[in-house]
């Protein structure tokens, strides 16, 4: 993530649901900050830890964009071990995992996922001692990637209240200038709509995408003052 003087002049880009080199490279070629592996095997992205670490060598070897492994409702051990032998950069917790939870795995890196749906509660979000909040769209069958949006005021209410926020859910080329200046957030993911289908990115729009996020008004991402939590 930014450092504070950072998040004055950039939102950084994730683009999620990596499952082979060639989608990895394309994604670090184009400016991702950051890649993530599905390691839920519900998920139509889903890559074995095995594949991801190759993935992950070719990733390593070409820059320093950030690697970042999706788990839902998985054991900790599982987890920890993962991250370790991979060499995660982050872990992303995007489940139904509470807060207690999310306290065992400290001091690794967190991303706490939270589904946002018809009278979410805000401030859900501050219950949770994490690095980041990621906001995407709640969807009953999907976990993630379902290419719908959800009312942006709910992130711009939560951003005012958490250390680091990722906006997700349903982002584009088309839309992502939009929900920067409406949420002001950190960084911004994006997985379907970058996609030609769940195992295939299309580097044309990756390539899109990272435009955009980048031509956003430098005057519509301002400096933020922590919160106290």
């Amino acid at each position: 993530m930014h450092s504070p003087s950072q998040r004055a002049t950039s939102v950084a880009i994730k683009i999620c649901g990596i499952t082979n080199t060639c989608d990895a490279l394309a994604a670090v070629d184009a400016g991702a900050d950051m890649l993530g592996f599905n390691f839920y095997e519900g998920s139509r992205r889903f890559i074995k830890a095995g594949d991801a670490a190759e993935v992950i060598r070719h990733v390593r070897e070409r820059g320093e964009t950030k690697c970042v492994g999706v788990f839902v409702d998985a054991a900790p051990g599982e987890i920890r071990e993962v991250a370790q032998q991979l060499g995660l950069d982050a872990v992303q917790l995007h489940g139904n995992e509470p807060p207690d939870y999310c306290r065992t795995l400290q001091p690794l890196r967190l991303i706490k996922a939270l589904r946002v749906h018809a009278g979410f509660d805000p401030a859900v979000a501050s219950a949770f001692d994490c690095d980041t909040i990621l906001l995407d769209t709640w969807h009953a069958n999907e976990r993630g990637g379902t290419g719908a949006t959800f009312d942006w005021s709910v992130a711009a209410e939560i951003r005012r209240n958490v250390p680091q926020l990722i906006l997700a859910g349903g982002l584009n080329a088309g839309n992502v200038a939009a929900g920067i200046r409406k949420v002001q957030p950190d960084a911004v993911d994006v997985c379907s709509g970058v996609e030609d289908d769940p195992r295939r990115k299309n580097g044309e729009a990756i390539r899109a995408f990272v435009a955009a996020v980048k031509g956003a008004p430098a005057a519509e991402i301002h400096a933020r003052t922590q919160p106290s939590r």
